[in-house]
């Protein structure tokens, strides 16, 4: 496993996190951008797990994901929903991100994916975390792409 530390940068409120998974970037962005696929494997043992996520995969669409587990207090379950910017499969995904039960701003979220030789650079980065809480809130990344390789490793 290739995974580099999680860098926070203050000054341009940006967390920036990258590993390299051994397949293709298309089967990559497939399991980023379908919500079966997401159900299938954006889930951690007694933490957190996907239960619903719909998405209309074009720039402008929409995107919502509930997740139970990790939730703010006091509720049961936390949804993130935003809309797409970018989507050029299979090398690039931007959308915008916003936790709807929270007070934080909507942030932006850039996948970007380089394949050499079947093995793919996945570099995900979070932007507009104002603020120190929403840097530690957000910082669930390394995770995330711990359990992205995870699955699509297995599910080549």
């Amino acid at each position: 496993m290739n995974i580099a530390d999680i860098a926070a940068d203050p000054v341009n409120d940006v967390i920036v996190q990258e590993i390299t998974i051994k397949a293709p970037a298309e089967r990559i962005f497939r399991a980023l951008t379908s919500p079966d696929e997401l159900l299938q494997w954006w889930a951690s043992q007694g933490k957190f797990r996907a239960t619903h996520v719909e998405s209309d995969l074009q720039p402008g669409g929409k995107w919502m994901m509930r997740v139970e587990g990790s939730c703010a207090p006091g509720t049961s379950c936390t949804v993130v929903s935003g809309r797409y910017l970018e989507v050029a499969p299979p090398h690039l995904l931007i959308f915008t991100w916003l936790r709807e039960e929270e007070d934080d701003p909507e942030t932006t979220v850039r996948w970007d994916l380089h394949e050499v030789d079947g093995c793919t650079t996945v570099r995900v980065t979070h932007s507009g975390l104002t603020t120190e809480k929403m840097r530690t809130r957000n910082g669930g990344w390394p995770l995330i792409q711990v359990l992205l390789q995870a699955y699509v490793e297995q599910h080549a």
